[in-house]
């Protein structure tokens, strides 16, 4: 007999319960949380955070690189960074250091986070910040003056040639440094070269004219990031390639350097299906560092990763109602929920990301092919394909049970909240920009007024818990 209930299809379809989702009593367990519990206490729509998850990644990412440094008796040491622009929030950031993580900054804002982790003790002066992005003036003072303060190990990461004069302005003692190599893009991208970082055939000789005679700057950091992330691809291992060539080329006329930074990109799980092999790929990683510097007779430089959404994408999770199903054609079925996909997921709209759909109750019932659609009016604000296909099957509904049919998208952790908007928050910490209104007057002449000023840091500190 052919079984069409739900939990049939998951369960012939996948290797099922598995890492953070099981079943009890037909409803859907997260974390060893039982969800149907969290919507009765709180309602729907509902975004919620599996705070133990981000340590367990933290842990597991290094002991995969340090078990991997030693078994192939590599050298160089290994340091783990989060990427604070994924989630700023004071509850995660709080979790990754409790499980000795470096950071990693994005923006101008992010350098008045470090002050407020300081201000709470929650990090030292010798933690170790790299300084990422695009360096405005502002962005460039607020680092120069954490070195000036003493902070030990903060490593601003040039991403272009100009960048260097605000720091030999604000810096009064002495400042490591990196350089960011700018990446060749995916084939399938939209332009040819990273618009982050140097030209790889300038890094040499950049250094040689810029840097080398430099009393002020020591080289010591080489930046190297894809944006398509950490796959065992013919691309990736190509440009990985590339950048550890990069990296032996300028070792040999900089004896300072000594940190290879890999950037992020480390995949989560996206689907029930995710196959991945973690430990293969981080052994490739290092034993490819490993042979390129021993041919090249130089020693192996110490090893940075910025892992941001492999941090924190998978202990988040946001829960819906369904509201109302509507059959429009033949064909579709929508099911309507209780929030706004766009709003919520942004991602899911602007990139067509793909999270992991499963609903929270009713896993017996039969199933059937469905839309999403999210409460906006706006015609973009559905969901309709996953990953491993490009249809979304759910529980039937009966229109006679009174039990609404809940849903959760899960490993949504990441980027989510400022690319949303949350608060007020935005993407990077990059502020809301100063707001003029033109007016005419009575006589038709042009009046300009303030409406409002640029967003400060201090709002933007409030929404995440540090103030």
């Amino acid at each position: 007999m052919i079984k069409n209930r739900y939990f049939d299809l998951i369960d012939q379809t996948f290797y099922f319960p598995q890492e953070g989702f099981d079943i009890e009593d037909n409803c859907l367990v997260f974390n060893g949380i039982p969800l149907v519990y969290l919507i009765e206490k709180y309602g729907t729509p509902l975004r919620l955070t599996y705070v133990p998850k981000i340590g367990t990644q933290v842990k597991k990412a290094k002991n995969l690189f340090n078990k991997a440094i030693k078994t192939l008796g590599y050298k160089g040491a290994y340091h783990y960074c989060y990427c604070t622009k994924s989630s700023h929030f004071s509850y995660v950031v709080k979790e990754v250091l409790k499980y000795g993580s470096q950071l990693e900054t994005s923006s101008s804002f992010d350098v008045d986070l470090v002050r407020k982790l300081y201000e709470k003790k929650w990090i030292d002066k010798d933690l170790f910040i790299v300084n990422n992005g695009f360096k405005t003036e502002e962005y460039a003072f607020k680092i120069s003056e954490l070195i000036n303060d003493g902070f030990e190990n903060v490593i601003p990461v040039l991403d272009n040639k100009n960048e260097v004069e605000f720091f030999e302005e604000y810096v009064t003692g002495k400042c490591d440094i990196g350089i960011r190599i700018a990446t060749d893009e995916d084939p399938n991208f939209e332009f040819y070269t990273s618009r982050l970082g140097i030209r790889g055939s300038e890094v040499v000789n950049y250094y040689k004219e810029r840097l080398a005679k430099s009393k002020k700057f020591k080289v010591t950091m080489l930046h190297f990031f894809v944006d398509s992330g950490i796959k065992d691809s013919i691309y990736y291992w190509g440009e990985l390639k590339k950048a550890v060539k990069l990296y032996c080329e300028l070792k040999k006329v900089c004896p300072s350097l000594s940190a290879l930074n890999i950037g992020g990109g480390m995949p989560i799980r996206n689907s029930l299906g995710f196959e991945f092999d973690y430990s293969y790929m981080v052994r490739e990683i290092i034993n490819l560092i490993l042979q390129a510097c021993r041919e090249e007779g130089i020693p192996e430089p110490d090893i940075f990763t910025e892992f941001g959404k492999y941090t924190v994408g998978e202990s988040g999770a946001h829960i819906f109602s369904v509201l109302d199903q509507k059959q429009q054609n033949d064909a579709e079925v929508w099911y309507m929920v209780d929030n706004s996909l766009i709003t919520t997921m942004p991602d899911s709209w602007g990139i067509g990301e793909r999270f992991i759909l499963l609903p929270i109750n009713k896993w017996y019932n039969e199933y059937r092919r469905v839309n999403i659609g999210g409460l906006s009016c706006d015609n973009s604000d559905y969901y309709n394909s996953e990953v491993h296909e490009s249809q979304v099957y759910l529980p039937t509904i009966d229109k006679n049970d009174k039990e609404p049919l809940y849903l959760g998208f899960f490993h949504t952790g990441a980027y989510q909240d400022t690319l949303s908007g949350y608060g007020g928050l935005k993407h990077c910490l990059i502020p809301s920009p100063k707001q003029v209104l033109i007016y005419k007057d009575s006589k038709g002449n042009i009046v300009d007024k303030l409406y409002r000023e640029e967003q400060r840091a201090e709002d933007m500190m409030k929404i995440l818990g540090y103030l």
